[in-house]
Parts: structure tokens; sequence; C-alpha cells
């Protein structure tokens, strides 16, 4: 894809994700296709279903549907992104798939294109938490489904990491004699996404099973995952190059906007290190969520209860 023709959402996705690390981008693809493999299996997808997958992005999970719906089945991508929209659909024809894809650009909040009752399930991954009004995006879920029909959806849940390093100091004790620098960088990345007032942090788990609820959903399940671990080994300039998010720069552009070079420099002399040999503390937290739209079956439980 030309860059001319690029936006924030795919020249990160195809771009700048992985900070041109080839390895990174190796492991991140790996946990991606866990992550869509689970959403597809928690969706129940079938042959000759129609899935509407929103901010469908680089196609992962609506890809990954192709083949589960069939061959009389078909694959809304959506995407607020026409430069993606375009990438998927390129893509769907060097496969022979367009016939049963269709592309529409539209937001998660203002699905108008996508006909009532027309959808017997949505997927989503990691696209709530850059939409403000999430109850609108739950109802529009809501509207296009079927009787019966399902969302399934994958979210970070930002909150939770956020919290915990305003708590313990950005980076963990390992950044100790650093720490002047490393809160700099923390307060930098806190204005630009504050907690209580920017989409990617002002909600949590319960948040999300409320606003499901709200939006007419009578069956809704819910699996938080919450990991604390030691990072794996990545390099240094990699880290530096690859922007969080699509709505920040990365922590390179950060170091020279508030360090001075000799600040610079002894920020890079203790934390390449710990970065290079994997040393630093990784705190995630995500949610898997799957409701149901009333009017299909009664539910059957493993005991045979309805």
């Amino acid at each position: 894809m030309s860059a001319t023709v690029q936006d924030q959402w795919s020249k990160w996705l195809l771009g700048t994700r992985f900070g041109g690390d080839a390895k990174a981008a190796e492991e991140g693809m790996r946990l991606l296709r866990a992550v869509r493999d689970r959403v597809l299996h928690r969706a129940k997808l079938g042959p000759g279903m129609t899935l509407l997958d929103v901010g469908a992005g680089d196609g992962l999970i609506a890809f990954g549907a192709l083949d589960r719906v069939g061959e009389t089945g078909h694959v809304i991508f959506s995407d607020i992104s026409k430069p993606l929209l375009d990438h998927d659909r390129d893509l769907a024809g060097r496969l022979g798939a367009l016939d049963r894809c269709s592309f529409v650009e539209a937001s998660a909040a203002d699905l108008r294109a996508i006909p009532d009752a027309s959808i017997d399930v949505v997927t989503t991954r990691s696209v709530l938490i850059y939409v403000p009004g999430k109850i609108a995006a739950f109802r529009e879920f809501h509207r296009v489904l079927k009787p019966g029909g399902r969302v399934s959806l994958f979210e970070p849940i930002n909150r939770y990491a956020a919290v915990a390093d305003r708590a313990s100091g950005w980076g963990g004790p390992r950044v100790e004699p650093v720490r002047d620098l490393a809160e700099r960088i923390g307060d930098y990345y806190r204005a630009l996404q504050p907690l209580d007032a920017d989409p990617m942090m002002d909600f949590d788990e319960r948040d999300l099973v409320r606003l499901c609820e709200e939006a007419g959903f009578n069956r809704v399940q819910l699996e938080l995952r919450i990991d604390i671990d030691t990072a794996l080994p990545r390099s240094w300039e990699a880290m530096i190059n690859a922007p969080g998010n699509p709505r920040i720069p990365p922590m390179a552009q950060a170091m020279r906007e508030i360090f001075s070079p000799e600040e610079a420099a002894r920020f890079e002399k203790h934390l390449r290190p710990l970065v290079e040999a994997g040393g630093m503390t990784q705190r995630n937290a995500v949610a898997f969520l799957c409701a149901t739209k009333d009017g299909g079956p009664p539910r059957v439980t493993e005991n045979g209860d309805g």
C-alpha cells in the first residue's frame, strides 16, 4: 500500500506496530492468531452464516471466519479506515473470496449501512477501546443481529495496567536508577491518554458487561485474564520505535521531545540491557465477551437445564 493513501490506522497496523522487528512481529502475530481463534470459537459460527467484523483492520478475524461460514456464508468487513478496507478487498481478491465478502466504511457506533436483524454474528477485536460512545456501539451490535445472534469480542483492559503502573511507578523497581526520567515518560503518555477521559482508559470489564445489558443483550459471558510476567527479550530499537497504539507517538519521539541528549543517553544506557535481556515487568489484562440477543432457541446447559 502506498504511504500516500495511509491513515493513522493503516500506518500502524500495516507498518509501525512492531517497530520493524521481524521477530517481534512473528511473536505478536502468533498471539493475535490465538485471540482470533478464541473469538471465532466463542462466536459459534456455522456454514451459511453472515458475520460482521466491526473494525476489521487488517482482516485477521474476518479472513479467519471465511472457512467457518463456508461457501454459502458471507463475511462483512467494516472499518472507519478506507485504506484498510482497500487492503482487505485486495487480499480477498487474491484469495478468490470476493463473492463471499462485503466491505463497509463505518464506525462501530454508526452501522446504518447494515440493515436491522440481518447478521448472525458480530465480532470485534481491540475496537471499543477507540470508541468514546461505547453504548452506541453495543446498541448497533444489538440492532443488526438477528434474534438469537451473538456478539463475540476481545478488548484489552488498559485501565488495569495504567493504574498498576501509576501505583508502582512506570517500569517497576528495575528502573530506579533512572526513576526521574521514567516518571517523565509516564507523565508524557498519561497527558496524551488521561485515565478518566480517554476511551482507551475509561472503562474496565465490568463496564463491558453493564453496557451489554443496557443495550438489550440478555445472555452475557465475560472472561478476564490478567498476566504479570517478565517481558520477553526485545530489541531496543523495536521497543522505542513501535507506538503502543495508533493514537500515540513512539517512545523515540517522546524521548526527543522531553529529554536532553544527555538524559536520553542515560535512559538508554540503563534500560537497553533490561529490554534486550527481557528484564522488564509486563502487566496485561484482557477480556473476552460473548453475548446473545434475545429471541433465539432456549439455552441448554451441560446438565440439560435451560
